[in-house]
């Protein structure tokens, strides 16, 4: 079908109209690029995108990405012109509570939504990880006669997107990668939040995506054939390079006052709303206009993406009769094996194992897991051989093994985190990645979304105190731990020895609603044999547990984490028979429990508490309450071999020992 291009600038300026009337009831948002991309989301939204508003999760369907989503109401406009279940009441409740029409996009609240968006370059790294899920979805399951997986991913970003170090991040890697499946979309306007761009900018875009792997073109935005042809061209690429669409746009376009100034980026232009609307064709009487002939337009639209969507489910059904164990494979994506499940497959270690620290532990662990779940994926910022978190019985993910399940995200810890977060948003494969723990701090704001949009994602994190020794304190995470653990929707796990770090696996794999950090040690520690296995397994399920039951009436409770609980076990058997040991790996989880088994733990009636941790002490007052003390470390760490160090910092079973009698 040719470009009707005369009804889709209608829809353009009429989409501009439901923008500047959102923003000018709400009294706030962002109207730059819904009016400065107009022409770019009717050809996107009216024509060439492979969707299904009906069925928005379809696993072949082209993903849109809005990086900048400040910009959301450009997304809301399109998606209900389209035929996605946003009603033209949600789009007049713009940023009203619980509505579908938030200030950013938010995943999982509204339909046709691919990512949460809002802080700036995340959407670009999201989309990298759509694409690479997509590679790899294509290696897995296409066959000769049936391609189910071909679908694009297309992300639209401005400046600031692109100004973002983790965008340059992830686009480097996708270049690498050669990710010909997606399509990034630089909304080029000449203009910032502050001011205009040229403040703060001053490099050669195309020449710098060119440099770094990928296909460049650079269109007219406002030209909706010119565009089209571009974003055509990008789709059929055979280079094997991401593709990249400069559309050269006028910010806030169709507000005369503002456009093309930083005054047109925010809401600065919605109390020119009457003059702008005139000049847009729109009836003076009408707000939220919407005219029959564009309905009708994107009626039928609607009615051609359905028919094509059908047309492929006739092809997945012959794949999935002719593949009944690719299509096994495909299913499991959803089903999720419980904790109790994955233990299962992890055998008891001997008591007398080697314990090489919980990373080593994780490495012994992870295999197992890995065989049960073959749709994980493993990943490391260039540090495989430090955090073990390597899929052995596989190979790298790469242009030449779109199979591979280990990736290898160069020193790219933002990046790879936003990354990961894509591979999440798209469902099919469960991410995981690793770093050292102290550079969390790089990885944070994507770990942060993580969070907020429910995504499953794993983080092997090691090197997670100041056991790290001899590398000082630039690389002893004394504060990160806790610092996490403030994350709501994080589940932060720190095993103390290798049973806890069974464990930890599969309370993280088992998770399906949030992400979760495993914290894993790099100093070797002691197998911690005198409690049950199942026992400390199933405890980390729990989030804490007893280790050390009193056998005299409860005088003190000891509670430690990660490598200290060794030092409270020894701390314990000082202080005699009326003492409980704790294990708390992880404070989250044990929140989520009934409040009897809390307390079953944690009596109220025992007020004499200690808690013991190698990092900040802050943390841990919510549970040793007024009269308790904490051991710890209010200081960052020092450079020496781990047991000195510890000895140094005053983390020693003596000072439990002192700090309990104390009390």
């Amino acid at each position: 079908m040719s470009l009707q291009t005369p009804l889709l600038s209608q829809a353009a300026n009429q989409a501009r109209g439901l923008a500047i009337d959102a923003v000018h009831t709400s009294s706030s948002g962002h109207l730059g690029l819904p009016l400065g991309c107009a022409e770019i989301g009717a050809v996107l939204f009216g024509h060439a995108l492979s969707l299904n508003p009906e069925r928005p999760r379809w696993i072949n369907r082209d993903r849109f990405v809005l990086s900048a989503g400040h910009g959301s109401m450009f997304l809301y406009g399109w998606l209900h012109l389209s035929g996605f279940d946003v009603p033209l009441e949600q789009v007049k409740k713009f940023r009203v509570l619980h509505s579908l029409t938030p200030g950013h996009p938010e995943f999982r609240e509204t339909p046709g939504v691919e990512a949460t968006t809002g802080p700036l370059g995340q959407g670009i790294g999201n989309s990298v990880g759509m694409a690479l899920a997509g590679q790899m979805a294509a290696a897995r399951f296409n066959t000769a006669e049936h391609a189910i997986f071909d679908y694009h991913v297309v992300c639209l970003a401005g400046d600031g997107c692109m100004q973002e170090g983790v965008a340059m991040e992830a686009a480097a890697f996708a270049g690498h990668q050669k990710l010909d499946n997606l399509i990034l979309i630089y909304d080029s306007n000449d203009v910032t939040l502050d001011a205009m761009a040229s403040k703060t900018q001053s490099e050669n875009t195309a020449a710098r995506f060119k440099a770094i792997g990928w296909d460049v073109q650079t269109v007219d935005g406002h030209d909706m054939a010119a565009f089209l042809k571009a974003f055509n061209k990008a789709k059929k690429a055979k280079s094997g390079k991401p593709q990249l669409i400069i559309a050269r746009t006028i910010i806030g376009k169709g507000i005369a006052e503002v456009q093309g100034t930083a005054k047109g980026h925010g809401e600065g232009g919605a109390k020119f709303a009457a003059t702008a609307r005139a000049s847009l064709g729109l009836p003076a009487d009408q707000h939220f206009y919407v005219s029959p002939e564009v309905r009708a337009y994107f009626d039928d639209h609607k009615k051609r993406l359905v028919r094509a969507c059908n047309r492929w489910h006739k092809t997945y059904k012959a794949w999935r009769e002719a593949n009944p164990e690719r299509a096994a494979l495909l299913d499991s994506a959803a089903n999720v094996p419980s904790a109790a499940a994955l233990l299962e497959k992890i055998p008891v270690f001997p008591g007398d194992t080697k314990h090489p620290g919980t990373r080593g532990s994780g490495r012994e662990v992870l295999q197992p897991l890995a065989a049960e779940l073959p749709l994980l994926i493993s990943g490391s910022a260039d540090l495989h051989g430090s955090t073990y978190n390597y899929i052995n019985a596989d190979k790298d993910f790469d242009p030449t093994n779109r199979a591979g399940r280990n990736l290898r995200f160069g020193i790219r810890e933002h990046a790879m985190a936003a990354i990961c977060n894509g591979v999440a948003y798209d469902g099919l494969f469960r991410p995981s990645c690793a770093t050292f723990l102290v550079f969390a701090d790089y990885s944070r704001p994507s770990m942060r979304l993580a969070a907020l949009a429910k995504l499953p994602v794993i983080y092997i994190y090691t090197h997670d105190s100041i056991g790290v020794g001899e590398d000082g304190p630039t690389h002893q995470p004394v504060e990160t731990v806790s610092g996490l653990r403030m994350i709501p929707g994080l589940d932060v796990i720190r095993p103390a020895d290798l049973e806890e770090t069974a464990g930890a696996f599969a309370a993280a794999l088992e998770r399906t609603d949030g992400p979760t950090l495993l914290a894993l040690t790099r100093q070797a520690v002691p197998n911690l044999n005198e409690i049950p296995p199942h026992i400390r397994r199933a405890g980390v399920l729990k989030g804490g547990y007893v280790a050390l039951q009193e056998t005299a009436p409860l005088t003190h409770i000891l509670i430690a984490t990660g490598s200290e609980l060794s030092l409270a076990l020894a701390a314990a058997k000082e202080l005699g028979a009326g003492t409980r040991v704790v294990s708390m790996p992880c404070a989250s989880r044990f929140e989520r429990q009934s409040a009897e088994y809390r307390e079953s733990i944690l009596p109220a009636s025992c007020r004499k508490r200690v808690a013991v941790e190698a990092g900040v002490t802050s943390f841990w007052s919510k549970y040793v309450g007024l009269d308790g003390k904490v051991v710890g470390i209010d200081r960052f760490g020092l450079s020496a071999p781990a047991p000195i160090a510890f000895k140094e910092l005053g983390i020693t079973a003596e000072a439990v020992v002192a700090a309990a009698r104390s009390v």
